[in-house]
Formats: C-alpha cells, structure tokens, sequence
C-alpha cells in the first residue's frame, strides 16, 4: 500500500516541500495504513479480547509498528537515507547501551530526590514498603522503556528530523518542545481543563531531551533514558502507593494529581536538569570546535 501511494505521489520531490506538507503527506500515509486495521480492533477487541484496554493496546502497537515501517520506507525514497533509523540516532551499540543506562540514572535519581526533599520539608511521608515493591519496580522498567523509547523515536528522532531541516537548531529545539506538550493534550475537554497545568513541565521536559540527544552526540540513548527515568520513578512511587502527602503545603506546588509535571517544585528540579544538561550541550560542542 505504501508504495502504491508512492506511484500516486512523486515522493522525491518532498525532501524539499514545505515541512508542513511533508508531516501533512506522512501522517495521511500512516493513518490510511492503519485506521482499516485499528477500527475493527477498536470496535471488536473489546468484545473479543474482553478488555477494551487491552485492544487500545494491540492498536497502539500496530500503530508504532507501521510508523517504524513507513518510517524507513520514508528514509529511502523520500531522503535517499536507507538507514534512516541510524540517522535519527536510533542505534544498539556499546555506547547507545552506555548512554541509556546514564540517562535513566539521571531521570531515576531525580525523582527520588524531589520526592525526598520535599519528605524532608514535611510536604510529604514515605509509606512502609509493600511485598510487591520488587514487582512494580520490574514492571516500571520495563513501561518506562517502552515509553521513552517509542516517544523519542517519534520526537527527537522523526520529528526533531523534520523540523530541522526547515528551522535554525534553536527553533527547532523550542517547537519539538511545544509540540511534544501540546500532543500530550489530545484528549477529551475534561482531562484537558484537569491536568493543564503540566504544559509549561512538559515543554520543559522537551526541550530538556533535545539538549539530551545533542549531549549524546546525536544518539538517541540518553533522552531515552532519562524519559524513562522519570517515568519508572513516577511509576514505582505512584503505583507502589510510596507515599502520602501532608497537605503542609498547596497542591500546585508539589504537583495537581500527584504529578510532578503539574506543580513548581517539579518544574524547578526538571528546569536545573535542563539547565544542566543544556551545560553539557554547550561544552560538547566547543570540544567539537576545537
């Protein structure tokens, strides 16, 4: 199917087309690959696999699944790139493995010292450790891997691609960072009014993991990592029922529905996260100068 829209559309003409016509051309291809599949899973999942979720899930993976496909049917006809995966910074080697494991520190670390410092502020209590602790533990990793990595390949590895290749680096870095909160809120009007307030953190948080990927050279190890850092200790804290706050203070300053994102002692740690990683960017390229 993709190379009969290929037939349709002269696709090496729109490495130069406008980046909104390039996005407007990949994501019609992408969605006319899955929406014939995803609607009969969505509509008979349920009823199939008896757990509506279940089949939301199944449909999610497909959709990533064909993203990667097109993605390098994308790279070799549209960019003449076969190894378009690569060049997005999507690599396995020794140093990819290095730089994920420090990116997932850093994410990981982060989060038990927020959730620390504002124990030792009273803000918060620590909740003795359930038998289960273990469990949840090995099943965040594995969730937090799973989101980081398909989250960066699609926006600092595709996306930040894209609009790279139209924009300065400092736009590009401020729009993939806008864009990553605002497809955050593609959700229905009551959540949206519910959890606005962490916006201002995810864009933060966006920014902060293109800095990432310049740190790493390009590579896509260390924003995975610290995404899923963040994410697997938000997860052993929340679903591991960790701890339980005070109410000493008000909850916009440690987070509205208990998440980090959503309050100003979040945003601070992750904004000197950034601001250190930014550090890193800065100092790495003056060495590839000299």
């Amino acid at each position: 199917m993709v190379g009969q829209l290929g037939m349709k559309i002269n696709v090496s003409t729109l490495a130069i087309r406008p980046i909104f016509i390039r996005l407007g051309c990949f994501i019609l291809a992408l969605l006319v690959l899955w929406l014939p599949l995803a609607v009969p899973i969505y509509l008979l999942g349920g009823v199939l696999l008896g757990d509506s979720n279940l089949a939301s899930i199944f449909a999610m993976l497909l959709l990533y699944v064909e993203f990667i496909l097109l993605i390098r049917w994308w790279g070799k006809k549209v960019y003449n790139q076969p190894q378009i995966l690569r060049y997005y910074g999507w690599e396995f080697g020794r140093q990819s493995w290095v730089q994920l494991i420090r990116g997932l520190a850093i994410g990981l670390i982060s989060i038990l010292v927020l959730f620390g410092v504002q124990s030792l502020l009273g803000w918060l209590y620590l909740v003795p450790v359930d038998d289960l602790l273990v469990d949840i533990v090995l099943e965040g990793l594995l969730v937090s891997l799973a989101v980081g990595s398909a989250e960066e390949l699609v926006f600092r590895g595709w996306l930040l691609d894209e609009l790279q290749r139209d924009y300065t680096p400092h736009v590009a870095l401020w729009a993939n960072g806008i864009i990553f909160a605002i497809l955050h809120f593609i959700r229905p009007l009551e959540v949206i009014l519910n959890t606005w307030p962490q916006f201002l953190g995810l864009v933060v948080l966006g920014i902060t993991l293109v800095w990432g990927k310049r740190w790493g050279g390009g590579k896509l190890g260390i924003p995975i990592g610290i995404h899923a850092g963040l994410v697997w200790g938000n997860y052993i804290i929340n679903v591991g029922e960790l701890i339980e706050y005070s109410g000493a203070v008000p909850e916009w300053v440690t987070g509205i529905n208990r998440n980090p994102l959503a309050g100003l002692m979040g945003l601070a740690f992750l904004s000197a996260i950034a601001w250190w990683i930014r550090g890193k960017t800065v100092k790495k390229s003056q060495e590839n100068v000299k």
